[in-house]
């Protein structure tokens, strides 16, 4: 029984020093290389996100790119709409006007032009019925060509609009594949990486600062050209004044135009709710207006960025037209409040509150509340 018992106490001995050994603490080299694999994978991802950054600016000055055009293409659209109106209106009209001259003719007895000729009493009344007979048919052959023309020009504004429209669904398709494209790296990225959303505006504002400048520089160069004009004509007065005797002298400097005022805000603006409020009032006020491309008319077409900068503008305050430089300026807010941007690559809405926003989302759809989607950043202008 004694030799059983140390057996078996020997027995458990043994299997408890395996089990320590099992549990061991990981030996330094074994922590060291822990160390080295996270700093591998940090490094890796650093990488990821620094090339990622350089394809987002990339991909979203594409987007915006893509997003003025379109807006270009629905005004042109607008505009072909508004002239076939036009056209087609004339045609109605000309039509009516032959109506009435066949039925004028018809009623005076259809006497025929041999006939008026053959009535012709001397000679200066024969000359007088054929000038009457040759106006009378210029003017049928003017008014017929005139209505051939007017047929011809609705048909070439109906192939052109056609046209247009298959160019901007076209370029609708392209665009929205881009953004899906981007809102997809974006949403997966953001699990690996937490501060990827100041990634993705900075890719914006660096959009933005450039689209900033180019305007800015056009706008000087506008400037400079008209102060040149202004002072050229202000000495070709002081000119003609002198050569007069005149003892009067104008100031060119007073013919020079002052900077607009009214460029696009980029500062955050002075955090009054009462300018937040106004610019959600007017979001709503436009609930149900049709999306169309290009629209900046209130109360019947808007385009998502027509929508917020009318929202903006009702609040007395004024923003870029279009999506990327409205997602690029202002002052980027984490927390967002009713009245601030909610920016998506190459698509814009108004904050409201409770998770939700109004905005203008796409061809066939209107201004409707929408609960705020995918991984958005947030600007404030107010």
């Amino acid at each position: 029984m004694k030799k059983f018992l140390k057996i078996f106490v020997a027995s458990v001995l043994a299997s408890a020093l395996t089990v320590t050994s099992a549990f061991a603490a990981p030996t330094s080299k074994e922590l060291e290389e822990k160390k080295d694999a996270l700093e591998d994978q940090k490094q890796s991802a650093q990488s990821q996100v620094s090339s990622l950054q350089s394809e987002l600016t990339q991909v979203l000055e594409k987007i915006n790119k893509l997003e003025e055009e379109l807006i270009a293409k629905g005004e042109e659209i607008q505009q072909a709409t508004a002239d076939l109106e036009i056209a087609e209106a004339k045609e109605k009209q000309q039509y009516e006007d032959m109506k009435l001259r066949i039925r004028y003719m018809y009623e005076e007895g259809g006497t025929s032009f041999i006939e008026t000729l053959c009535s012709a009493t001397d000679f200066s009344d024969l000359i007088n019925k054929a000038e009457y007979v040759e106006n009378v048919s210029t003017y049928d052959r003017e008014m017929m060509n005139e209505y051939v023309a007017t047929k011809e020009q609705i048909s070439t504004l109906k192939a052109d609009l056609e046209e247009d429209q298959k160019q901007l669904e076209s370029m609708q398709a392209e665009y929205e594949t881009e953004k899906e494209s981007l809102n997809s790296s974006i949403s997966s990225k953001q699990a690996e990486v937490a501060d990827f959303d100041s990634q993705i505006q900075a890719a914006a504002e660096a959009v933005a600062a450039a689209k900033a400048e180019e305007e800015a520089a056009a706008q000087r160069a506008a400037e400079e050209a008209a102060a040149a004009q202004a002072a050229q004509a202000a000495r070709s007065s002081a000119g003609s004044q002198a050569d007069s005797g005149s003892s009067g002298s104008r100031n060119p400097d007073s013919s020079i135009p002052s900077s607009n005022s009214n460029s696009s805000s980029s500062g955050g603006g002075t955090g009054n709710t009462s300018t937040a409020q106004a610019i959600v009032n007017a979001a709503y006020s436009q609930l149900g207006v049709n999306y169309v491309w290009g629209g900046t008319s209130p109360g019947v077409g808007l385009d998502c960025s027509g929508l917020t900068q009318y929202a903006h503008r009702q609040a007395g305050i004024s923003i870029a037209r279009t999506s990327g430089p409205q997602g690029g300026g202002g002052k980027a807010v984490s927390s967002p409040q009713a009245g601030d941007l909610v920016c998506y690559a190459g698509h814009v809405g108004i904050y409201i509150g409770g998770g939700q926003m109004i905005h203008a989302p796409h061809t066939g759809a209107v201004v409707r509340v929408q609960s705020v989607y995918g991984s958005p950043w947030y600007r404030r202008y107010w």
